[in-house]
């Protein structure tokens, strides 16, 4: 299964078969045995299957086409809704309304959408996580009908990938990512060489010309994930936060 693993790439162009409703339950309930915080599970996942109701979440992805050509679109939340409400009703007061019970169900929300990823990877399907989820965070609230101290945290396409299968993306190597007993930072000789490979690829190289750059991090800061949009993004995912009672 390891091998396999080290396979693995992101899926956006699916066929047309459908995935049981058997097969799906059974993916979520191995995610479901994801380790969260104190066992509260802090976390809730929206199905979508419906076409209308992909039309209705596709604004909020950009128009990505997988989110309406995929069988199944599923929402990831960061949810402490749930776990408020049981309190409340056996005379508990929970104290969840704040930033680190957010961070504790973002964490737990996402180990439960990886473990699904891992499973589903294992049984055939491909998927494509969407970060749009936090970028427009407030029209799916809306779309989904998401109350209070429920928060999208990331959504995944899933579906049986179409060929050709696309290549699989590069990584840098693990000394990039990996510090023993202690973080030892970057030198620019060790950032050259970390970055080396990445930077000499083919496809990197021609991103780089046709985005009339000079180098690849510019295609990241400049063109993909800029200073501007960082900054709205994060002002409108605050607001969110603030809206669904975490702030």
């Amino acid at each position: 299964m390891l091998n396999k693993m080290k396979e693995r790439r992101t899926v956006r162009q699916y066929t047309d078969q459908d995935i049981s409703e058997e097969l799906l339950n059974e993916l979520l309930e191995v995610a479901a045995r994801a380790s969260n915080t104190g066992n509260m599970q802090l976390y809730s996942v929206v199905v979508t299957r419906d076409k209308a109701g992909k039309e209705k979440l596709a604004p909020a992805h950009f128009n990505q086409p997988m989110v309406k050509n995929a069988p199944v679109v599923l929402t990831f939340c960061a949810d402490a809704n749930r776990f408020v409400k049981w309190a409340s009703l056996r005379m508990a007061d929970a104290g969840f309304d704040n930033f680190q019970t957010f961070m504790a169900a973002v964490i737990d929300s996402m180990l439960f959408a990886q473990t699904f990823c891992v499973a589903a990877e294992e049984k055939g399907l491909g998927i494509c996580y969407l970060g749009t989820a936090t970028y427009n965070a407030a029209p799916i609230i809306e779309a989904l009908s998401l109350p209070r101290l429920v928060v999208p945290v990331t959504a995944v396409t899933v579906g049986y990938p179409a060929e050709p299968l696309p290549e699989q993306p590069e990584r840098l190597p693990l000394a990039a990512i990996v510090h023993q007993e202690q973080y030892t930072d970057y030198t620019e000789s060790v950032i050259d060489a970390l970055y080396k490979e990445k930077e000499a690829l083919e496809a990197n190289l021609k991103f780089v010309k046709e985005n009339n750059k000079e180098t690849l991090a510019q295609v990241f800061t400049d063109i993909r994930y800029t200073r501007k949009n960082n900054e709205f993004f994060s002002e409108e995912y605050l607001k969110v936060l603030k809206q669904q009672g975490f702030l």
